[in-house]
Parts: structure tokens; sequence; C-alpha cells
């Protein structure tokens, strides 16, 4: 078992496990519970031998992380370049709530409960649905809020994980 043979099984993993994560939907994504964080670690122990097969050695799974990391560089600069692949990949932001009224229908299709939209609106500090000018699930799986509400900030419900920032100097 060569190198080569490890590179092509972490490729075939990792386009395995992107198609996977697209078929689930966004929302999983920013949203781990216990059982999320166990079904994440199963899938690496379960996967770890497809990728380097009987090769157990340092190097093996050296080249392993480096060919993962490569994927992933590459495929966000294609994501970056390429805005139909862009489009294909990411899914679109769905509107939640509109001048207050709910689209029970978007609701119900990602599966948002009542219990994680009121979560969202108070940690944006709004209480009541009529309060909520558009709340919107990105792209991301995070739930933003633009409240009625005068004086309210306008902000941007992140679970889980901080957003990553551009250090511009």
């Amino acid at each position: 078992m060569g190198i080569l043979d490890i590179v092509f099984r972490c490729l075939a993993v990792y386009v395995f496990m992107i198609v996977a994560i697209r078929l689930t939907g966004k929302k999983e994504l920013s949203q781990l519970n216990t059982g999320d964080v166990v079904l994440i670690l199963l899938i690496s122990n379960a996967v770890q031998n497809a990728m380097v097969g009987p090769d157990t050695s340092l190097l093996g799974g050296l080249v392993a992380a480096g060919v993962l990391f490569l994927l992933n560089f590459l495929l966000k600069n294609f994501l970056f370049k390429n805005e139909r692949f862009r489009n294909l990949i990411n899914q679109k932001p769905e509107i939640l709530i509109h001048h207050g009224n709910l689209d029970f229908a978007a609701l119900s299709r990602l599966k948002i409960t009542n219990e994680e939209l009121q979560e969202a609106m108070r940690e944006h500090g709004v209480e009541r649905y009529r309060d909520v000018r558009l709340a919107m699930l990105e792209i991301d799986g995070n739930i933003s809020i633009i409240s009625n509400v005068d004086g309210m900030k306008q902000s941007v419900y992140r679970r889980k994980h901080p957003h990553k920032r551009l250090d511009i100097s």
C-alpha cells in the first residue's frame, strides 16, 4: 500500500463527507448536541481505516492529514472562485420570520422548533415574534434577527462557534 493509495482513499472519504453534510442540511452544522459530537467521533473512527488502510505508520497518518488539509484548502479556494459550484454546495439563506409573521412551511421544512427560534430571539433580546422585522437561517446554520424595537441593536445569533475575523492591518 503506497502513499498514492492513501491519497485516493482520503479523496474518496472527503468527497463522501462533503456530500453527506450537504444532504443533511445547514442547520446541523452550527447546532451540535451530544449526539452530534458522538456521531462525529464515530465517523472519524470509521473512516480512519478507509483512508489509511493497513498503514498505521506515522507517515501514513501524516499523509492522510496532509491530504485532508490540502483538499479543504482547495475546496475553499474553488468555492470562492466559482459561483456555480458555490451555489451547488452552499444552501441559500431562508426567511423564518418577516415583519412578525412566521413562515411555518420554512420552519417545518428546516426542522426548526419553536424552542430553537425563541432561544435565538432571546439571544437577540427580542421577546415577541411581532417585534421581529426579519429572522433568517443563514448559510452557516446560524439564525440572524433584525428587530423592530427602537434602539435595539441588530445582531447575529452565533451558535457553538465564533465567526472567523479578518485581520486587516
